[in-house]
């Protein structure tokens, strides 16, 4: 999560409830499942969240 994109939109939590919470910006509250995240993420319209494989390092989200 970048926080200084994250413009608190909220689209992150709405999906999204148990990874995401949303205060004056969006912060990650827990790992979820990947599809999830990666809805989340692709619904962000500040696209502050990346998602990385955890294996690899390699980014998958933007």
């Amino acid at each position: 999560m970048d926080e200084s994109a994250c413009a608190a939109h909220g689209d992150c939590e709405a999906i999204a409830p148990e990874i995401f919470h949303l205060d004056d910006v969006a912060v990650v509250i827990s790992d979820g499942p990947d599809e999830l995240m990666l809805e989340a993420a692709r619904a962000c319209p500040a696209v502050a969240i990346r998602i990385t494989d955890g294996r690899t390092g390699e980014q998958v989200f933007p």
